[in-house]
């Protein structure tokens, strides 16, 4: 068996399907993109969907790649058995509508066969095949493996319902009798069965159906191949470890953990082992979703997250790691899986601070929660019973912060189960008594208790009326105290009627003057808000002396309310359209609206595109233009749910509800105030769109005059771009763009194939200056080309021509080196290694680097180290 690091395997295998022409596909985010099915990427056929199912043709039908993966279905069995991950790398080859059995087959069996590649031994290899599926029987046998490696399995068939589906065929590697862990006579003792000698490698699946809404299995138009092999798996052979913990991938870890301990050592204890196993792994999980964007949080995937780091560290605590520990884990696991994620060494600075503050919070009160549940369980088990009780469970959520399933597990641990029904019992008394808590920190906190007392009435009018309206100033309070005149400054006042507007559900208070029987202005309205019993205080700057009992004039600032109403009526359009375009799960989480702009707050999974959020703007214009009547009317709650009004926050609501509805396109329950006209909008317009935490999103926007102001300005700026690409009109700019961009592109291409002449040019002189170190040949020059392409042609060429054993090539560019070592493939055999070479030799010219054993590369900040470097490779050659 070859001795392969898990970076030399992943490269191998995508190096492998390069070569039969596939386009290696980079592995991506966990998160998911335009797709609300997913929590996380699961597989790596989870980002080919728009390619198997029609909906995007791929520029190559042959595609690879290592895909990182999430899975928490089965996160109890992570640590326990060998191979359970939450995070794992699926590698995989897909085709779609190219080629088919034959070929997936037989380049299975060359990949894992051949001395090339993997070069396992084929009496290992056991291949199980649908019954029905004659033909993968056959290619297999074609392809050399003896009949009876190839066993038939009934589940052999990959179907998830409506859509692509078919046979496939598994690939088991036999790891000898050592790790047989059935009888002989066992039925579970064969390839594909439940059992430790047997693993799994690959799973080649045939998607040759249509699963049919109808339960009917027609052929696809389009066959497609879809692979996937546990690269954790693969390595554990490569590298003969009992589990896929023991190998490269996990043991830097596990070391790192150990020096952290309190004295333990993996291998020492089987317990000990398991919280070891299940630290590595779910370190590698956080460290990667939060590098791919997720936070930790309550819900959705922030809560998977959440959850993993606390169950890491309550396996921390078993092994003594009483102070935070994960953080020292994101820079171990960013270099062992650098080579093919870089971006994790990257961001592991970011990475590490997001964990060490979830650490923080989490440690802050879990080493009192620990020594109340091991207390827990000591008098549990004493008891003789075989339960822990919910309340008590209960107290650990509640005081602690131990998610149900951790208590669970951790009790599990000791033979004991967790009473469920208890605990939610416990639960539901939390939520109410939470809920009186916050109504009265609400009477007693903002609304002040001597708001509280007053009870005068106050009527609001503001839906019909907004000047010229006669109310009597009922109250008057100054500095908390109620007087019965002011004569300056700031007051707050209630008034029997008002047409002022107090600020609720996002929409900011309407502004205005209070005039006397006079006409003349005697107070400025700067706020409103709403006093404990529904009246409307206004929040006043007094002008001149204003009573108690008298009766004033109260007039809405109109511009000020207009343009508020505009977007407040935008507001639900834009919630509907969010709904239209991204789903149903799309919900409001908050929103402002402002006279001069909107802002819109609401949940949404992953990123929303520049096309959805198009298609959003385009149904919100359409709405303004189709001249859609604005209605509102009163009634009771289940009446308004009857009719499809949406509530946005449901506490807020009283028996008696206002349901708004524009035209038959949205209704909703809502107290604000808004356009008679859908039209009265004018425009509307996106101004961002940008994430705001973990699910959430936020819109900003604008209508009516800020948004063609908005456009105006977009406007002068095209026709600046116009003027500088030279334009006729502002239609042709697009076209004046791509002709240059053609241009520029032609301009490259030449300047590309010049610099290939002259790197072909230069390899003349460079191959013919050989020298001979410890009997391998080396040619070791500097050459003058534009970069590490023009170095690679120029080892494409020693190689062809086989011009020496080791080849060192170095440039100069500007202030930067690039160095590029290539070895031949006997001297690879021999011990000597690309890799190993290049960083014997990138110190000199102030870099690092790395690669293939064959091939590797490398790139400084000190031309004047080329020289050196040079000369490096002639001594390092010595001593080999």
């Amino acid at each position: 068996m070859k001795k392969l690091s898990s970076s030399e395997i992943r490269q191998m295998y995508l190096d492998f399907f390069h070569e039969k022409g596939h386009t290696i596909v980079p592995s991506a985010s966990l998160v998911p993109v335009d797709d609300p099915t997913l929590l996380w990427i699961n597989s790596g056929v989870a980002t080919m969907k728009k390619y198997f199912d029609g909906s995007v043709v791929p520029d190559n039908p042959r595609m690879t790649s290592s895909q990182k993966s999430i899975r928490t279905n089965d996160i109890e069995n992570v640590g326990r058995t060998a191979r359970h991950h939450t995070l794992f790398e699926m590698l995989g080859n897909f085709s779609v509508g190219d080629y088919f059995k034959k070929e997936a087959i037989s380049w299975a069996w060359e990949l894992l066969t051949s001395p090339k590649w993997f070069g396992w031994d084929p009496e290992k290899l056991y291949m199980t095949v649908y019954p029905k599926d004659t033909d993968a029987a056959k290619f297999w046998e074609e392809t050399g493996v003896k009949p009876d490696h190839i066993i038939k399995v009934e589940d052999n068939f990959w179907d998830i319902g409506q859509g692509p589906s078919g046979p496939d065929s598994e690939i088991f590697y036999d790891r000898g009798e050592s790790f047989n862990n059935l009888a002989d006579d066992d039925p579970e003792n064969y390839p594909g069965g439940e059992n430790e000698r047997y693993l799994e490698v690959w799973n080649i699946v045939f998607s040759q159906f249509n699963h049919t809404p109808e339960d009917t299995y027609e052929p696809l138009p389009r066959k497609n191949i879809d692979t996937g092999m546990g690269l954790e798996r693969v390595v554990s052979v490569f590298q003969n470890a009992k589990t896929n913990f023991e190998t490269d991938l996990f043991l830097p870890i596990i070391h790192k953990t150990e020096e952290l301990s309190d004295g333990k050592h993996y291998g020492d204890n089987a317990q000990d082992d398991v919280s070891f196993k299940v630290i590595a792994d779910h370190a590698r999980a956080i460290t990667f979703a939060i590098s791919d964007g997720a936070l930790p949080s309550n819900e959705g995937r922030g809560y998977v997250i959440r959850r993993l780091i606390r169950r890491a560290i309550l396996h921390g605590q078993k092994l003594g790691l009483k102070e935070a520990f994960l953080d020292q884990l994101v820079p171990i696991i960013g270099k062992i899986m650098v080579s093919h994620y870089p971006d994790v060494l990257k961001n592991s600075d970011y990475i590490e601070k997001v964990v060490a503050g979830e650490e923080k919070r989490f440690n802050e009160t879990l080493n009192d929660g620990l020594n109340l549940l091991n207390n827990l369980i000591a008098e549990t088990k004493q008891a003789g019973q075989t339960t822990l009780a919910g309340k008590d469970a209960f107290k650990l959520y509640d005081t602690y912060g131990f998610p149900f399933e951790l208590t669970k597990e951790y009790a599990g641990d000791e033979d004991l189960a967790v009473d469920e029904a208890g605990f939610e019992v416990e639960m539901k008394a939390q939520r109410d008594r939470a809920r009186n808590a916050r109504s009265g920190a609400k009477s007693m906190g903002v609304q002040r208790s001597l708001l509280i007392d007053i009870k005068t009435p106050s009527e609001y009018v503001g839906y019909d009326e907004l000047t010229d309206v006669q109310g009597t100033l009922n109250d008057i309070i100054v500095d908390e105290t109620l007087v019965d005149h002011v004569d300056g400054g700031k007051a707050e006042m209630i008034f029997s009627k008002t047409p002022f507007y107090a600020e609720m559900g996002g929409q900011v208070a309407d502004r205005g003057v209070i005039l006397d029987a006079d006409g003349t202005t005697v107070a400025k309205v700067t706020d409103v808000q709403n006093a404990p019993n529904k009246q409307h205080l206004h929040t006043v700057e007094v002008l001149k002396p204003m009573h108690k009992d008298t009766t004033y004039t109260l007039n809405v600032d109109l511009a000020f309310h207009n343009k508020v109403e505009k977007n407040h009526t935008a507001t639900h359009l834009l919630d509907q359209a969010l709904r239209d375009v991204l789903g149903e799960h799309t919900k409001q989480a908050g929103s402002l609206v402002e006279p001069d702009y909107l802002r819109f707050d609401f949940t949404h999974f992953g990123q929303v595109t520049d096309e959805e959020l198009a298609k959003v703007e385009q149904i919100v214009n359409d709405k303004i233009w189709a001249a859609l009547p604005v209605t509102a009317i009163q009634t009771d709650q289940e009446t308004g749910h009857k009719m499809g009004a949406i509530a946005v926050f449901t506490e807020k609501y009283g028996k008696i509800v206002r349901v708004v509805s524009i035209g038959d396109y949205s209704i909703e329950f809502d107290g604000g105030t808004h356009v008679k006209n859908s039209s009265e909008l004018g425009l509307f317009k996106i101004v961002t769109e940008t994430g705001i935490g973990a699910g959430t999103r936020r819109i900003e926007a604008v209508t009516s005059k800020e948004a063609f102001e908005l456009l105006a300005g977009e406007e002068q700026t095209l026709k600046q771009v116009a003027a500088q690409v030279k334009a006729p009109k502002l239609a042709d700019t697009p076209t004046k763009i791509s002709q240059l961009q053609a241009d520029l592109k032609a301009e490259q291409q030449k300047r590309a194939s010049l610099e290939s002449r002259l790197a072909k040019q230069q390899a003349g002189a460079v191959f013919d200056q050989v020298d001979t170190v410890n009997g391998t040949t080396l040619i070791a020059q500097q050459v003058e080309v534009s970069g590490m392409d023009q170095l690679r042609q120029l080892a494409d060429t020693w190689k062809t021509k086989q011009y020496s054993d080791v080849l060192v090539l170095g440039t100069v560019i500007g202030e930067k080196v690039n160095l590029l070592v290539a070895v031949s493939d006997d001297k690879v055999k021999a011990g000597i290694k690309a890799g190993d070479l290049i960083k014997a030799i990138a110190p000199q010219v102030g870099g690092g680097g790395g690669g293939r054993p064959t091939l590797a590369q490398a790139g400084g900040k000190k031309p004047a180290g080329l020289p050196a470097a040079l000369k490096a490779a002639h001594d390092w050659l010595a001593e080999q």
